[in-house]
C-alpha cells in the first residue's frame, strides 16, 4: 500500500500547489488518479467511474461550501469518492453482544487464516472475553501446532484432535468443550488446502451446518489483488460469508484492488492485518484508511488510542507521586504496545508533524521496536515484589530472570541502566516542579508588597 499511498499524496500535493484548477490541470490531475488506481489493482471500469463522478461533481459546482477554495474542494471530492468506493465513512460493528458467539473463519491455502484466529483471539481477549480456538485443519502439517502455540501467547483457550478422523468431528467435540468452559467468544479455524476447489468448500459447507455459527468470515490475502471478490463469490455459494479480514494489507501494491473487490461483494470488511505480529490486526473504518492514504494522517485513531493509554490513571499517578518502579515502566511499555507498531504510528500523523520522527529509517524503527518488545518479556519474568523493589536484584535474580525470559543477563542489566535513568529522570524532574512553585510563590509575595 505504501506505493499507492505516495501516489496519492503526491496529487494532494500537486493540488494544493496549483494556482488554478482548471479544465485541463482537472484533467491531468484524474488521469494521475487513474494510473494510481489501476496499478493499485482496481477494477478499470470502477476506476473510471470514480474519476468521471468527480469530474461532474467538480465541474457542476456553482457555489462552493463556505470557507473552501476550488482546492480544498477537489480535495474533499477525492476523499468522500474513495471513502464510499471502500464502503463507507461507518465503522463495521465488532462487539460480542450474543454468548457464546461463533466465528468460523474460511479462506483459501495461504491466505493466513490461523494466524488471524490468533489475532482476532488477542484482540477480543483484550476486550475481557473468553476466547476459545479450534483447529479443525487436517490437512495442512503444523497447523495444529500454530494455532495451539498462538493460543498459549495470547492465553486463549485451545481444542484440536487430529485423531478424530475429520474436521467435522474436531469442530464438534471443539464447540462442545468450548461451550461447557464457558467461552464467550468461540473461533474456528477451517482448512485452506485440499485436492481440489469443490472438496475444500464442500468441507466448508459441512462443518458450517454442523456448528451453526454466528458468523462466517472469510480471510483473503490483499496480494491477490481484485482476484479477492471472485474467492468471496466461490465461498459464498456453500455458505453464507458475512465478514471479511484482509491480510498482508501493509506488504503488497495490490491492496487497493483487494479492499474495492472484497466491498463490491456485499460482505463487511471487518478487519484489516498490517503486519505480522499478533497485535497487527486493525478495525477497518473506511473513512480513517482514505484519511491516512491520502496523507491527511489518522490523527483522530491516533487520539482514541493515545487517551486508552492515559486511562492508566494507576500508572499517571505513579509518576505524579515520584513512586516510578518497574511496574509502572511495564505498564507504561504494555500502554505503548496497544498503539501499534511504530511505522503505523508515524503513518497516522500529518506530512510535516514530527518531521524528525518520520525521518528514522526502517531499521532503527525496527530495533526500537524489538527493544520494547524484550523489555516487557524481561520485566514480565520478574515476580511482582522485584518490580516494586529493584533494589533486590542481584546476579543470581538477573540470571533467573534471564533465562525465563529468553535473553542474555547482558539485556536484563541494560534495561535496568534506562530504568535509573528514567528514574533520575522523575526525581529531577519533581525538583524542578518544587522549585518552580517555590520561585512563582515568592514572586507573588514580592508582586504583592
Amino acid at each position: 500500500m505504501r506505493d499507492l499511498m505516495d501516489a496519492i499524496g503526491s496529487i494532494i500535493s500537486r493540488i494544493r500547489g496549483s494556482t488554478l484548477i482548471d479544465e485541463e490541470t482537472l484533467r491531468s490531475i484524474l488521469r494521475d488518479l487513474q494510473r494510481a488506481l489501476i496499478r493499485a489493482d482496481v477494477d478499470v471500469k470502477l476506476v473510471y467511474e470514480l474519476t468521471k463522478s468527480i469530474e461532474e461533481e467538480f465541474k457542476e459546482a456553482k457555489e462552493l461550501p463556505p470557507g473552501l477554495t476550488a482546492k480544498d474542494y477537489l480535495v474533499y471530492l477525492l476523499y468522500r469518492k474513495l471513502t464510499d468506493l471502500l464502503g463507507g465513512d461507518k465503522e463495521p460493528d465488532v462487539e460480542v453482544k450474543t454468548k457464546p458467539y461463533i466465528l468460523m473463519l474460511v479462506g483459501t491455502e495461504g491466505s493466513g487464516k490461523t494466524t488471524t484466529a490468533g489475532k482476532l483471539a488477542n484482540f477480543y481477549i483484550k476486550r475481557g472475553l473468553k476466547v476459545g480456538l479450534i483447529e479443525t485443519d487436517t490437512i495442512r502439517p503444523g497447523a495444529f501446532d500454530q494455532l495451539r502455540q498462538l493460543a498459549e501467547r495470547v492465553k486463549a483457550m485451545f481444542f484440536g484432535d487430529p485423531s478424530l478422523g475429520n474436521a467435522v468431528n474436531i469442530a464438534k467435540a471443539g464447540l462442545s468443550r468450548m461451550i461447557s468452559s464457558k467461552a464467550d467468544l468461540i473461533i474456528i479455524d477451517t482448512a485452506g488446502r485440499h485436492r481440489n476447489e469443490e472438496e475444500l468448500l464442500s468441507e466448508v459447507k459441512e462443518i458450517y451446518e454442523a456448528v451453526k455459527p454466528n458468523e462466517v468470515m472469510l480471510v483473503v490475502d490483499a496480494t491477490n489483488g481484485k482476484q479477492v471478490g471472485a474467492q468471496a463469490e466461490a465461498f459464498s455459494k456453500y455458505v453464507p460469508v458475512n465478514s471479511i479480514f484482509i491480510t498482508k494489507l501493509d506488504s503488497t501494491a495490490k491492496g487497493g484492488g483487494a479492499l474495492v473487490s472484497a466491498v463490491k461483494t456485499g460482505a463487511r470488511i471487518k478487519f484489516i492485518g498490517n503486519g505480522e505480529d499478533i497485535e497487527d490486526i486493525e478495525v477497518f473504518n473506511p473513512r480513517r484508511f482514505v484519511a491516512r492514504l491520502m496523507g491527511m494522517g489518522d490523527v483522530e485513531s491516533l487520539l482514541d488510542k493515545v487517551k486508552a493509554m492515559e486511562e492508566e490513571e494507576e500508572v499517571l499517578e505513579d509518576i505524579e507521586t515520584g513512586k516510578f518502579t518497574l511496574l509502572t515502566l511495564m505498564k507504561q511499555l504494555e500502554a505503548m504496545g496497544k498503539l501499534g507498531p511504530l511505522s503505523r504510528i508515524l503513518q497516522m500523523l500529518p506530512m510535516g508533524l514530527m518531521p524528525q520522527l518520520k525521518e528514522l529509517n526502517d531499521d532503527q524503527l525496527m530495533n526500537a521496536q524489538d527493544r520494547m518488545r524484550k523489555w516487557l518479556s524481561i520485566l514480565r519474568s520478574m515476580t511482582k515484589e522485584e518490580l516494586l523493589n529493584p533494589n533486590i536484584l542481584n546476579a543470581s535474580r538477573i540470571r533467573r530472570i534471564a533465562k525465563g525470559s529468553g535473553v542474555t543477563p547482558r539485556d536484563v542489566r541494560e534495561l535496568l541502566r534506562y530504568y535509573n535513568e528514567m528514574s533520575r529522570m522523575m526525581s529531577s524532574l519533581k525538583k524542578s516542579q518544587r522549585r518552580l512553585g517555590s520561585l512563582f510563590r515568592r514572586f507573588s509575595i514580592n508582586q504583592g508588597q
